[in-house]
């Protein structure tokens, strides 16, 4: 039943950006538009994201990174043999592979340098995990998000929690309302929070705008820590007492050093935001390179470097810390990132045809396709598109009068709230469902934690349309 729940939601959001595009491979490289066969291979690395860890787990261990590989060249093929004779496949598909690689290396940086830097912070002390002190851990990680980024947030919180609560006999519901929370749902306040926020901000949309989310930021926040707690209080009660004493709370963090390197990243995203060199670097007439963003990965790099050299290997031994974690996020969103390329083409060309004309309907549409597809683009499309339809031109003209920014807002906590219906949603939570694991946690396979989310997340947003669109 589940298993056919996320097929029909999978197809459900794939037929919504096709339906339209089915054969649509025009003669110029500029109004190439990929068949829909082409998304293929997207729907097979997911499918095989979601079964194979189930159906053979040791072989999915040892060789998930050949499984993507193999999808990227069959999409590669796919992608290919899609191209109208007289069209080039440079012209017809090299600019995108250009902007997703792009979006992919700044993507794998960012998390790899916090992955790295907030693996040098250890947080021990008497931190039992009771329903309180679990609730207040993910509200900590909930205001962090939003200041820190969700990845820095996660990462910076996901171990001690996890040691919080390592006597404890039943721990995937707090891994599961923790990535609900921190990884997604609490970035929703500044453009760092999210990516999708900051592409918003490169766009024109002002840093300070993300602040009026706060409602409904509120509002989900609050209802999610209170359905955690009380869950949390219950499934105690049925496993047995915890040692210690359990009054006592006591904190103790090394590695504090570290702490300054996080801040210089969240230093460097904003300053690519905020620095706009005249020079470019030309890429073979595929895009251009921007040095503010060259800038910003560099800085990224050497702060994690030095998070390396100067921690020490004390710390990171009791946190566990080894390379595994970030190293599969890496091989599968590579693959994830390549194989949606025609998904997110036809998307773009076709999505102002979904006749979408309301808040409620962009926050549900953006949100569905961003927990399958990478949320940023998906993001950028659906700005686009409603910027057509109402005929605007400049991004910020979207937050001056009610309606545009009422649109706006639907976008926006479509593609951040939603990103936590599934594991590939967001970045941070495959990380931390990675992590987790690592830790011999057993976590839910996609079809699992999709059942999971559909029946927590669902009911909360439906409420939260009901109450601000």
């Amino acid at each position: 039943m589940v298993q056919r729940l996320v097929r029909s939601s999978l197809a459900a959001s794939i037929v919504l950006i096709a339906t339209s595009s089915i054969a649509m491979a025009e003669t110029g490289a500029g109004h190439f538009v990929p068949a829909v066969w082409t998304i293929a291979p997207f729907i097979g690395i997911l499918l095989s994201i979601a079964l194979l860890p189930l159906v053979v787990p040791h072989i999915w261990e040892h060789h998930y990174g050949k499984i993507s590989a193999c999808w990227m060249v069959i999409a590669a093929v796919l992608m290919y043999s899609s191209v109208p004779q007289g069209v080039s496949f440079v012209s017809a598909y090299g600019p995108e592979f250009f902007k997703t690689y792009e979006e992919y290396i700044a993507f794998i940086i960012l998390l790899g340098s916090l992955f790295i830097i907030s693996g040098g912070i250890y947080i021990s002390g008497n931190l039992p995990g009771t329903p309180l002190i679990n609730t207040a851990i993910i509200t900590i990680g909930t205001l962090l998000a939003s200041v820190i980024g969700t990845t820095g947030a996660a990462m910076l919180l996901i171990r001690p929690l996890m040691r919080a609560n390592q006597n404890r006999s039943r721990q995937i519901h707090v891994v599961l309302f923790f990535i609900f929370l921190v990884c997604n749902i609490g970035g929703s306040l500044t453009p760092i929070g999210d990516p999708p926020l900051f592409l918003g901000f490169l766009q024109g949309i002002p840093f300070e705008w993300t602040l009026s989310l706060t409602p409904q930021w509120l509002f989900t926040s609050v209802i999610l820590l209170a359905i955690f707690y009380v869950l949390d209080r219950v499934l105690i009660r049925q496993e047995k007492p915890l040692e210690g004493d359990q009054s006592r709370v006591s904190i103790k963090i090394e590695g504090g050093v570290n702490f300054i390197l996080l801040l210089g990243v969240v230093v460097a995203v904003v300053l690519s935001g905020v620095l706009h060199f005249e020079t470019v670097i030309p890429f073979f007439g595929l895009g251009e390179i921007h040095l503010q963003n060259l800038l910003r990965d560099g800085m990224q790099i050497v702060l994690a470097i030095i998070s390396l050299v100067i921690t020490s290997k004390a710390v990171r031994a009791s946190n566990h810390f080894n390379f595994e974690p970030i190293k599969e996020v890496a091989y599968l969103f590579i693959g994830i990132f390549t194989t949606m390329i025609p998904a997110l083409m036809i998307l773009n060309a076709r999505g102002g045809e979904l006749g979408l004309n309301s808040p409620t309907a962009y926050f549900w549409i953006t949100g569905a396709l961003s927990a399958f597809l990478d949320n940023a683009p998906t993001y950028l499309t659906f700005l686009a598109t409603a910027m057509g339809s109402l005929g605007i031109t400049e991004a910020i003209d979207m937050t001056r009068s009610a309606g545009p920014e009422s649109i706006l807002t639907g976008i926006s906590l479509g593609a951040v709230f939603m990103g936590a219906l599934t594991y590939i949603g967001n970045g941070p939570n495959f990380m931390v469902k990675a992590i987790a694991e690592s830790q011999g946690i057993r976590m839910p396979s996609f079809f699992g934690y999709f059942a999971y989310s559909a029946v927590i997340l669902l009911p909360v947003f439906f409420l939260m349309t009901l109450i601000f669109f």
